[in-house]
């Protein structure tokens, strides 16, 4: 793993940009923005993707496979976390005296001089990303923005505004969301994870009293969440404004309504605002409310807010159908905490109706799985009719002996309702062989787990039981 240097010092210019892993959702957005700027820019990942293929046609030139010569004369060379310390190209950059930026520190320089608003939390970044950007620019405004998942009202997870606003999903997972110059903080939840990184549970909470204090203007926390009362206790000085189902939340969800399209109300000032969102999830209608806590206090007209808001047609991985096949609708979502999980099934429950709930996991991290194996079986054992555990995918981390997806699959009380299958083709299988008519298959997983996609709807198709 390449951690971010947060007191590394930016060049005044990046000149040529090469990027190890262009098609990465952060990456990609960032690489965008650098070619809409003029900088030319080249890259390299480990297989094609849409991204990938969105990136050449904006003018990248980017090679498959990793290799020193893709560096060719970069003046930069942009990594993220996830690439091991001897990857060839990232070496050569090293040994030539090549600048390299962590790509939080190339999105740092991007936005100098903005007013930025950071999106931060354990989740629910990129869809409140998404809904600020959305409404702002139903409002009339024209923020810029960088988002880990395709907003899907533009097709683009990133862009330059000509407002003075830029809007940015902030990632807490290396503590680089700390880099940047942030205007106003909105935090979803603080709900321990990436202790890879942190360690402990205290150490990820004082980074995010860290992160709030730094705000110039305002915060917007959680009412609800235990994580963010903590953090907002802390702070001093500072104004904030908080959001949920509490109470006293300064802004009240109240009356949700699950089943299909969440509806709610939100309360606020003294009125009551119905809001009906384009999509589903109870959990939505708090990622909203944390959106509109943003966009009222920057002084948007509530009820303009609300059509904004309702206008938002999600991101990409986030509850997205790839497909339906003899009535059998095919989801996929990033979720790869329990709190996720648990969230992204119970859309899938809402939705449903009578069919049941398939999950497909694919366990992200050794260090995740081996931590919270019990707790991903209890969500899934309740909330999923029947799940198929893939293997553990790494990312950044070395394997850990005995740390597979079988830990998952172990922790269930019934064994009859889960799979453990490494092999791709025999969990697609297996899946085709549980599904009828009604159903709904959800992969799960911020890994690759949506590669499987297709095998599971070629196997439907091929089955005739």
């Amino acid at each position: 793993m390449i951690k971010p240097d947060l007191d590394q010092e930016l060049p005044d210019d990046l000149g040529a940009v090469h990027f190890v892993g262009i098609g990465g959702s952060g990456m990609s957005g960032i690489a965008r923005l650098l070619l809409e700027a003029g900088h030319r820019v080249t890259g390299s990942d480990v297989r094609e993707s849409d991204a990938v293929a969105d990136l050449r046609a904006a003018g990248a030139s980017i090679a498959i496979g990793h290799d020193a010569a893709n560096v060719g004369d970069a003046d930069t060379v942009v990594v993220t976390g996830a690439l091991w310390q001897d990857n060839p190209e990232y070496q050569r950059a090293l040994a030539e005296g090549i600048p390299v930026l962590h790509r939080s520190l190339a999105l740092d320089w991007l936005i100098r001089g903005h007013r930025v608003v950071s999106v931060a939390g354990a989740h629910g970044k990129s869809t409140s990303t998404g809904m600020i950007v959305t409404a702002l620019r139903e409002i009339g405004a024209d923020p810029g923005f960088v988002n880990g998942g395709v907003i899907a009202n533009y097709g683009r997870s990133s862009a330059y505004g000509s407002d003075d606003l830029f809007v940015v999903e902030a990632d807490e997972s290396d503590g680089s969301f700390l880099l940047y110059d942030t205007a106003v903080a909105l935090i979803t939840n603080v709900d321990a994870d990436h202790l890879d990184h942190y360690g402990t549970q205290e150490a990820f909470e004082d980074a995010f009293v860290r992160f709030a204090q730094e705000a110039t203007e305002f915060v917007v926390a959680s009412s609800d969440d235990p994580g963010a009362l903590a953090v907002t206790r802390r702070l001093e000085g500072k104004r904030v404004v908080s959001f949920g189902l509490a109470d006293d939340a300064d802004v009240r969800v109240h009356s949700v309504v699950a089943e299909g399209p969440v509806a709610f109300s939100i309360a606020y000032a003294g009125r009551d605002l119905p809001v009906r969102l384009a999509i589903p999830g109870a959990h939505n209608a708090l990622n909203a409310a944390g959106a509109f806590a943003v966009l009222v206090t920057l002084g948007h007209d509530p009820e303009a807010v609300v059509r904004g808001l309702e206008a938002f047609a999600g991101t990409g991985r986030r509850f997205e159908l790839h497909g339906e096949v003899r009535g059998v609708r095919v989801y996929d979502d990033y979720a790869h905490h329990p709190t996720e999980v648990e969230a992204a099934l119970s859309t899938a429950r809402s939705v449903v109706g009578s069919g049941r709930v398939i999950a497909i996991h694919q366990p992200h991290l050794y260090s995740r799985t081996r931590m919270m194996a019990g707790e991903f079986a209890e969500v899934y054992e309740r909330l999923a009719d029947h799940t198929v555990v893939l293997d553990v995918y790494g990312a950044r981390e070395d394997p850990e002996p005995g740390v597979t997806g079988a830990l998952v699959a172990d922790r269930f009380t019934d064994a009859s309702r889960v799979d453990f299958l490494p092999d791709w083709q025999a969990a697609a299988d297996r899946v085709a062989e549980i599904a009828r008519e009604g159903d709904l298959v959800m992969t799960l997983s911020c890994g690759d787990v949506y590669r499987i996609i297709p095998q599971v709807l070629d196997a439907l198709a091929a089955d005739r039981t």
